[in-house]
């Protein structure tokens, strides 16, 4: 499944709309879905960590409580790169998300294993990878790998070009977001084809 970071364009949501395609709503964006029923909320710290400001928990708050109950997951609060720190705060939160929604997704970060995740996650608990850009890409398939072996839930980030989406695929991603798909509506039916390609060495 392919979530698209929320857009206002009209042409791109009919693209979105078209391929079959979700809405990533972060916390750092606007607060609207757009009509759209397959959507998953963001924390926005990705976009915090961008702007170097602190990570903003009461808006967080009233992100879940407005759109939260509806949403197929909510990604925990996170600190980019920031390995077992990051893992501390997203437990704070975890049933906090859990009492709005059905499902929510631990954000993996650099300096975080596999054996630091094993004993939270499961069926209602899945795996986000975050992290820095190199630590992802080192890291993407052996997470897919443990997520696989547990039957857990697993979504790559920052997903924008046919070769990352590629990747992702090969790694057995359930699902992946972007923001190049929201912002080019010709984009969308690349990252598309790239994301329906069938690849024999997958896990799955």
């Amino acid at each position: 499944m392919c979530y698209a970071s929320r857009t206002g364009t009209q042409r791109n949501l009919a693209a979105l709309r078209a391929h079959g395609w979700g809405l990533l709503v972060s916390r750092a964006g606007a607060w609207r879905t757009e009509g759209f029923a397959n959507y998953v909320l963001d924390n926005g710290a990705w976009s915090d960590f961008q702007a170097g400001r602190d990570f903003d928990g009461d808006a967080f708050e009233r992100l879940i409580d407005k759109l939260g109950a509806r949403a197929r997951w909510i990604v925990l609060p996170d600190i980019v790169a920031g390995g077992l720190k990051s893992l501390e705060l997203s437990l704070r939160w975890t049933n906090r998300c859990l009492s709005i929604c059905p499902a929510v997704l631990i954000a993996v970060q650099d300096g975080m294993t596999e054996s630091d995740v094993a004993p939270y996650v499961g069926r209602s608990i899945g795996v986000f990878l975050g992290g820095s850009t190199e630590w992802k890409i080192r890291n993407m398939a052996p997470w897919g790998a443990f997520c696989r072996s547990r039957g857990i839930y697993y979504h790559v980030a920052r997903v924008n070009t046919g070769k990352r989406m590629a990747m992702a695929v090969a790694a057995g991603a359930d699902s992946v977001d972007g923001t190049s798909a929201s912002r080019f509506a010709t984009t969308t039916r690349m990252l598309d084809l790239a994301s329906r390609q069938t690849d024999l060495w997958s896990p799955a």
